[in-house]
């Protein structure tokens, strides 16, 4: 009794519904650049190379650490989080209506330039969202707090992927990109109304400060070895789920599945059960932990690749196809609630944008490599053998919570 009270009062405070807003408003532009705007430039017959070559524009996301320390050690007007997540969704509402009054084939370079300055933007926001949102929630509500955030990023997807191209069909791309822009005002009138964090121990009192000492501090709290194998972990935990999915769309094409049936299926299938995994990965994690939810979730993202496995030797089923899918969306939705709960509780509360930033880059970094080598893995072993060794390499990640998460040992619980 005692444990569901706890839940429902953890679910139902204001903290939860600052996590939807801090995940709409951080998911909304990043999603504007990988959906709205190729469907954009296509709409124009831009050349699908040159489409292809704006998923360049990312970068800032994988490199945001490099300049997070600033974010820790200058405080703007309305305080160090409010007032850098002001400057930054200001700067997105105000850009990405610029794409309107441009032109795909006359001003290629122009928006390729706006692209980066937006994705710019969007991942100083993340940073920023990231820190507040750590330093906002308690110990006992980062595993809810972290999974509602991040459902609600995949579901700002929905307006780019969806109304905004409904809408492309009945009035000028301008006005599209104008209505797409005003949906960052919720995040921005939360960004007004909110509290800033207390911090007990106040900011680095130089930027040499804001840069060294986060990584000091995570070495002497954890030990050199200790923070190493923390940093391996955050590598490997979802490498395997990662690659396997990196080539999902080709996969399901090769298996006979025309693009109908891919984007009927495969695309509500994915995100809905993605979205309740996240859901449960957060309510389960306030009776488990963080520890033993990396354990059963991530048992549970690494053995829904052997599903892409299967599907490879089943070939064109369509209910093979949504329950595959759907498994491993589920699988997904629950590893990165607990994933992302352990990089928030891994921070400290004065260094939270620099160290959130570093870690997770450092997530992002092997995936991008190692998803660009996936087509010649594909090559080289044919499509079942490649799910089977993304299964294999989601292991070490798995060996390693024996050291960074122990089963037993609950000092990463989630309870109050």
């Amino acid at each position: 009794m005692t444990n569901n009270t706890n839940i429902r009062k953890i679910l139902f405070n204001k903290h939860m519904i600052i996590c939807i807003l801090t995940g709409f408003s951080s998911g909304l532009p990043l999603y504007i650049l990988i959906s709205l705007l190729p469907a954009w430039l296509r709409s124009y017959n831009v050349d699908l190379k040159v489409i292809g070559l704006f998923s360049l524009i990312q970068l800032p996301f994988t490199w945001k650490f490099l300049w997070s320390p600033l974010f820790d050690r200058y405080t703007p007007p309305l305080g160090r989080r409010r007032g850098w997540l002001f400057i930054w969704q200001s700067a997105l509402l105000l850009t990405i209506p610029g794409f309107g009054v441009l032109h795909p084939t006359l001003d290629l370079w122009t928006i390729a330039y706006l692209a980066s300055l937006v994705a710019f933007f969007s991942a100083s926001q993340d940073i920023v969202m990231d820190a507040y949102r750590r330093e906002l929630l308690l110990d006992n509500e980062l595993g809810l707090g972290n999974a509602i955030h991040v459902n609600a990023y995949k579901i700002a997807g929905l307006i780019p992927g969806s109304l905004s191209l409904i809408l492309a069909d009945h009035m000028p791309w301008n006005y599209v990109f104008i209505i797409t822009a005003l949906f960052m005002l919720p995040g921005l009138f939360m960004t007004l109304f909110v509290n800033e964090p207390m911090l007990k121990n106040g900011t680095p009192k130089t930027l040499r400060a804001a840069v060294i000492e986060p990584f000091q501090e995570f070495i002497n709290r954890n030990g050199f070895k200790s923070a190493a194998l923390v940093l391996a972990f955050i590598f490997f935990y979802k490498l395997g789920d990662s690659m396997a999915t990196a080539l999902a769309t080709p996969f399901y094409l090769d298996m006979g599945f025309s693009k109908t049936e891919i984007g009927l299926i495969a695309k509500n299938a994915g995100l809905w059960p993605s979205v309740a995994g996240g859901l449960l990965g957060g309510i389960g994690m306030i009776k488990l932990g963080i520890n033993r939810a990396l354990w059963l979730f991530g048992m549970v993202q690494m053995i829904a690749i052997l599903g892409f496995a299967w599907l490879a030797t089943v070939g064109h089923n369509l209910p093979w196809l949504a329950i595959v899918i759907g498994i491993e969306a589920l699988g997904v939705g629950l590893g990165t609630a607990a994933f992302v709960a352990f990089i928030a509780h891994t921070t400290h509360p004065n260094y939270t944008a620099t160290q959130f930033a570093l870690f997770t880059s450092l997530a992002a970094v092997p995936r991008t490599f190692a998803n660009a080598a996936t087509g010649y893995l594909v090559d080289s072993l044919g499509w079942m053998t490649f799910f089977l060794f993304c299964f294999l390499i989601a292991i070490p990640g798995m060996l390693l919570l024996l050291k960074v998460a122990p089963w037993n040992n609950q000092e990463t619980s989630m309870r109050s």
